[in-house]
């Protein structure tokens, strides 16, 4: 009888086992469909939804960590996110069928077309992120309209048309970080946030009365325009006494005695010589830290805060850990995080004690060449303009870059994270980059690059941005940043980008005043960007490599047209002095016209103002691959093909004619 009862649980029954694969099976695609349907359902509540063209119910929204979906973020094989931005979308936001989404926890709706009222987003109590900024919603915003949401971190309700009070509820959320609400027209006081929010910014709105002791660190700017709001950080606030007593009958102000004068004089000279004094041990301290930086070069003093690159003392450390939701092991806080596996490579201890060298100081950190023992150098970027974004989309987005891998990408190896600032390290290039190539001192040891290498450069970088497009789906701007700064040259000038697809992790009013692609004809007409706008930069940079001149729109913090290198290169066409055009110490261009003429071309259709008549990335790569050399029969076909496209745009017919002369 036993040996009857093992063999029959040796073996089952086949048609059993047959039954509950079939319902398993039912079960994930039931699942998988959901999610397919749920989006969909909701994309079609939007108005002018072509954006989300390859939202189809024939393909997953998510692979792994990889979104099929444009603006779909994904974790684990499930929808985490959705970032909707600058897509030109209205209608409805169908709360229902999000909340029917259990692993939602981003959504970011931000520069498009949303109307009405705001949704009832307190129906999605597990949303960390919400990002509503620079839409049309209107009217006020119910006092409940967060309550229970504990979860929530970041909320941007920036550049609508709010009215009413600020909603109570905001100062009850356990979670709050980041709190952007200006430029609408809220009334009445602030609440008194008693959570550790670390931004708040309530500038250019109506309210008034004391601003709570509770945010009185926070910068002025962040209160700015609001004329009835008082106390730290602005002004202090008037004290109106009393009105007096009907039957008070008026009478002189008594004098204060001889020696309370005398008092207050002395008080006042005391303040001033210690003030002075004061200001004396500041100069004297700074001078201290110069010299010292001068004397030990490293790069732990080469920043400006030392300790903030330190681990936290232990206390500090549990807490921090157990907010990080499991993404980040406890062994991991305070170390370099290594993307290529290579994880005992060096420590950040290596980094802090190394020989340091300040590269530069740009808009978004500073870097810093730091050679370490083993004699290996390496580029350390330090960046402060990320403290809003949450360790775990942090961490998620690194390991994303982490998984890129193309001869035209400088590789992320290693990060750093900590919330007020973040350290990234790649290797270093020993001969710079792009830029230093085209306007820095040339010799005879140092010539400027000729044509042959100038092709090659752009035809490189189209490589490399094609390779972000495939594998970045769900960016909007994959790269966003590219100028020739941020185009890396090796020994045999391959460029290699850099600063690549950070947007996501970058503080939204930094890549607003800093990034590249913000510096583009649509963000300064409609406050917009699109895949479009990589394509812009992507013809400046060409503009730029054929006329050896700085695009000086690139040094403003917004588009000009005036100082658009596009705009003068179209002046010096319509003027017929097209020769000017090309760098006067570029080389080897002897036998290269129809090249440069036709490169020329590319570049400035990918310069239109109307990002729809600008030619898609692809289509760009594509032309760049196939020049070849011209003979005059064809230099003529293409002088005429750039003076249709010039005729066209700001130039005149016949412009190019200069150049063949």
């Amino acid at each position: 009888m036993g040996t009857h009862i093992a063999r029959l649980v040796r073996t089952p029954n086949p048609s059993l086992l047959l039954v509950l694969l079939s319902l398993l099976q039912l079960a994930f695609v039931s699942l998988g469909d959901t999610d397919i349907e749920n989006l969909l359902t909701f994309k079609d509540s939007l108005s002018n939804p072509s954006s989300l063209r390859n939202w189809n119910a024939s393909i997953s929204p998510c692979n792994g960590d990889i979104a099929n979906w444009i603006g779909v973020l994904c974790l684990k094989n499930k929808i985490w996110g959705l970032q909707l931005e600058s897509m030109g979308l209205g209608g409805l936001v169908n709360i229902e069928i999000l909340d029917a989404m259990p692993t939602l926890r981003i959504i970011s709706l931000m520069n498009n077309n949303f109307e009405g009222k705001i949704p009832e987003i307190k129906k999605l109590g597990e949303l960390k992120a919400l990002y509503l900024s620079n839409n049309r919603f209107t009217g006020d915003i119910p006092d409940n309209a967060f309550e229970g949401m504990r979860s929530l971190k970041n909320l941007f309700l920036a550049n609508n048309a709010f009215t009413g009070k600020i909603p109570s509820s905001l100062a009850t959320l356990p979670r709050l970080l980041v709190l952007k609400m200006e430029g609408n027209q809220f009334v009445g006081r602030i609440p008194d946030f008693k959570q550790n929010v670390k931004v708040v910014n309530f500038a250019n709105n109506e309210l008034e009365g004391p601003i709570p002791a509770s945010l009185s660190n926070m910068s002025a700017s962040m209160f700015s325009g609001n004329k009835n709001l008082c106390g730290p950080p602005l002004e202090k606030c008037s004290l109106t006494s009393p009105p007096p007593s009907p039957s008070a009958v008026p009478s002189a102000s008594p004098q204060p005695p001889l020696i309370y004068k005398k008092t207050i004089s002395a008080l006042q000279i005391a303040l001033i010589v210690i003030s002075i004094l004061l200001l004396l041990a500041i100069i004297a301290t700074v001078i201290f830290v110069l010299s010292k930086r001068k004397q030990n070069p490293g790069l732990l003093n080469a920043t400006d805060d030392d300790s903030s690159m330190l681990p936290p003392n232990s206390n500090d450390q549990e807490k921090k850990i157990s907010d990080s939701g499991g993404m980040m092991k406890r062994s991991d806080y305070g170390k370099l995080i290594f993307l290529k596996g290579e994880i005992d490579r060096f420590d950040l201890h290596d980094l802090l004690r190394a020989s340091a060298e300040v590269l530069g100081s740009g808009n978004l950190g500073a870097s810093y060449k730091a050679v370490i023992m083993n004699g290996e150098a390496l580029v350390v970027k330090r960046y402060k303009q990320m403290n809003n974004v949450g360790r775990e989309e942090f961490h998620e987005h690194m390991r994303r870059l982490g998984r890129l891998d193309h001869e035209n990408l400088l590789p992320v190896e290693a990060y750093y994270y900590r919330k007020e600032e973040k350290l990234l390290v790649c290797n270093f290039m020993e001969d710079g980059s792009l830029a230093t190539h085209l306007h820095g001192n040339h010799s005879v040891d140092k010539p400027s690059l000729d044509w042959r290498n100038r092709l090659k450069i752009i035809k490189g970088v189209g490589r490399g941005l094609t390779y972000l497009y495939n594998e970045l789906p769900s960016l909007v701007v994959p790269h966003g940043h590219l100028k020739s700064s941020n185009v890396l040259l090796n020994d045999n000038f391959e460029p290699l980008l850099c600063d690549y697809a950070l947007r996501p992790v970058i503080n939204q009013e930094q890549a607003h005043m800093y990034m590249t692609a913000y510096r583009s004809p649509e963000h300064a007409i409609n406050g917009r960007i699109s895949r479009k706008t990589d394509v812009w930069c992507l013809g400046i940079l060409i503009l730029e490599i054929l006329t050896g001149k700085i695009p000086e729109n690139y040094l403003t913090s917004s588009y000009d047209s005036n100082t658009n290198l596009a705009t003068w290169v179209n002046e010096i066409v319509k003027d017929k002095r097209t020769s000017e055009i090309f760098d006067v110490e570029m080389r080897g261009t002897k036998n290269s016209k129809g090249e440069m003429i036709c490169l020329l071309k590319i570049g400035l259709s990918c310069c239109e103002d109307d990002p729809d008549a600008r030619p898609e990335l692809k289509e760009v790569v594509q032309e760049i691959e196939e020049m070849k050399d011209r003979d005059e029969h064809e230099l003529s076909s293409t002088i005429g093909e750039v003076n249709a496209i010039m005729s066209s745009g700001n130039a005149r017919d016949g412009a190019f004619s200069s150049f063949n002369r």
